[in-house]
């Protein structure tokens, strides 16, 4: 029997208020592609983050290739052949893509090495990188793609990757999954976690389960379906979304030919952008990160007012030139896809992240009414299953998946006439993303317009009663969720979509279009 390529035996680590791993052992054998499957806060990526030397065990032993080992640092994981792609990134804002990448690589190669190493893989996977661009002018789902590139170029004889499909399109995948094998093959040993259950059970060998930093159980992903995987995982099956057909009233969020330069060199210019929300709907907007998404949402939330008023009208107010603020007094309630940072001050207890979106517990005269404001974070806490230290915890303690569950909570518990919500779902567990879908859905139904941009088409399908594309800052005409299918919906993420005036809603594409086809395709689109 071959020599296992990483052993872990009885890791425990514990922090104040909570045991992340309890007494955790894990085999994984080379070549083997094998998950690590729990819900949030399960301890997954606290144990990941030992395995890559970014926290140190209380107990327990770590074996690679047979040789005992104490990673004391990523250096050190690096140099016996681990890499790993973090769900929440380390990369610096300040330095550009190529510096970024540089660090962590031989200080034997030279930048400008290392700047054609990138683009060289990220052509051979497909992943749309720009060595050059400053990190901090990046998406969200455009530095998870610098993540990827950065373990890739070690050459890794274990890959650690957490979440990391979570922003690439249906295409992109299956071409990720292609590599995969192919580097499983080959030898590399890869440790997989991912809430979507069917991509675990297409690539993965084998499986580990975690449930409250333990480990109970392991399985052959492959010889079980996505509900014994949930039963797993969270103890039961999710429960089924109620979609209730109704009939949408008036016009709740108009945008009218919304036109933006953008404000910096890396960014993407908004051209003609055309949508409309109902109360009572759910609209959805898919896209790979970076073809606009950010500009929009800034634009929509009110944090970039350059727009001509008539441009972005809320509850038939023109909007355009007014802040989050005045935006939330009309109804106008937003989650962004960044949760630290912009979602929620880390420092601050969840209680006091309440007040960057809510004044309920502010009185009249100024004051806030501290108890209050604990009683009003406790209910979010309790009716969306927050795992967190109360109310004081602080927002940087929890785990993203949880932190997600606190902002969208916030959000939906205002009550809003217009929710835009951004990645609701994103790394958050099955019965988690069950709970925010149906809470969505329950919004919706009471009359709340709906918003969703997300890079999970799974997501959009389950949830949304139309459909819009957005690519290179261009809006797709919308279809109906009934007519459309994730094939199409792929298509048109590169922007080929045709539009027909006469319609409605547009036809399925075809699969092939001819180059004077994409021409006259590009024309119609322009126009």
């Amino acid at each position: 029997m071959s020599i296992p390529r990483l052993q872990l035996a009885h890791i425990t680590k514990r922090y104040p208020a909570v045991v992340a791993n309890d007494d955790v052992s894990l085999t994984v054998q080379p070549g083997e592609t094998h998950a690590v499957l729990g819900e949030n806060g399960a301890g997954k990526s606290t144990l990941m983050k030992i395995i890559y030397g970014t926290v140190k065990p209380d107990e327990g032993s770590v074996m690679v290739d047979g040789q005992p080992v104490h990673i004391r640092n990523p250096q050190e994981a690096r140099h016996l052949g681990i890499s790993m792609v973090f769900q929440h990134f380390s990369l610096f804002d300040t330095l550009t893509v190529a510096e970024n990448v540089w660090l962590g690589l031989d200080k034997s190669l030279t930048l400008n090495q290392v700047t054609h190493s990138i683009s060289a893989k990220a052509a051979e996977y497909g992943l749309d990188v720009d060595p050059s661009r400053p990190v901090h002018t990046l998406s969200v789902g455009e530095m998870q793609r610098v993540e990827i590139i950065r373990a890739l170029l070690t050459n890794p004889k274990l890959l650690i990757l957490d979440e990391p499909t979570s922003v690439l399109t249906p295409q992109a995948v299956e071409k990720l999954f292609v590599v995969l094998k192919k580097l499983a093959g080959e030898g590399c040993s890869i440790l997989y976690i991912s809430h979507k259950l069917h991509e675990i059970r297409e690539l993965c060998t084998a499986c580990t389960v975690m449930r409250g930093g333990k480990v109970t159980g392991t399985c052959d992903p492959g010889r079980e379906t996505n509900a014994s995987l949930s039963r797993m995982m969270i103890g039961a099956e999710p429960p089924e979304l109620e979609h209730h057909e109704r009939t949408p009233g008036d016009v709740v969020l108009k945008v009218n030919a919304l036109t933006l330069p953008r404000e910096d060199q890396f960014g993407v210019d908004l051209d003609g952008i055309a949508l409309e929300v109902r109360a009572g709907e759910v609209v959805g907007i898919a896209g790979v990160s970076g073809n606009g998404q950010r500009e929009l949402l800034y634009a929509l939330s009110g944090e970039d007012t350059r727009a001509v008023p008539e441009m972005i009208q809320v509850a038939g107010k023109a909007a355009g030139r007014f802040g989050p603020a005045h935006r939330r007094h009309l109804g106008l309630h937003f989650v962004p896809e960044e949760r630290l940072g912009r979602g929620a001050v880390p420092t601050l207890s969840l209680a006091k992240n309440l007040l960057l979106t809510r004044t309920d517990a502010v009185r009249a005269s100024g004051w806030i009414d501290v108890g209050g404001l604990r009683r009003q974070a406790e209910d979010i806490i309790r009716r969306f299953n927050v795992k967190a230290g109360g109310a004081d915890a602080a927002a940087k303690s929890l785990s993203g998946g949880n932190l997600q569950k606190f902002i969208v909570g916030r959000e939906i518990d205002a009550k809003p006439r217009l929710l835009v919500v951004s990645q609701p779902t994103w790394g958050v567990d099955v019965g988690a993303s069950a709970q925010i879908r149906g809470e969505i859905l329950k919004l919706r139904d009471a009359g709340c317009a709906v918003l969703v941009v997300s890079e999970e088409l799974d997501e959009l399908f389950e949830i949304c009663d139309r459909l819009h594309v957005i690519a290179k800052g261009r809006l797709s005409p919308s279809v109906e969720r009934s007519r459309a299918s994730i094939t199409q919906i792929g298509e048109w993420m590169s922007g080929l979509w045709v539009v027909h005036p006469l319609r409605e809603t547009p036809p399925p594409l075809t699969p092939t279009l001819s180059q004077r086809e994409r021409e006259q395709n590009h024309g119609a689109t322009d126009a």
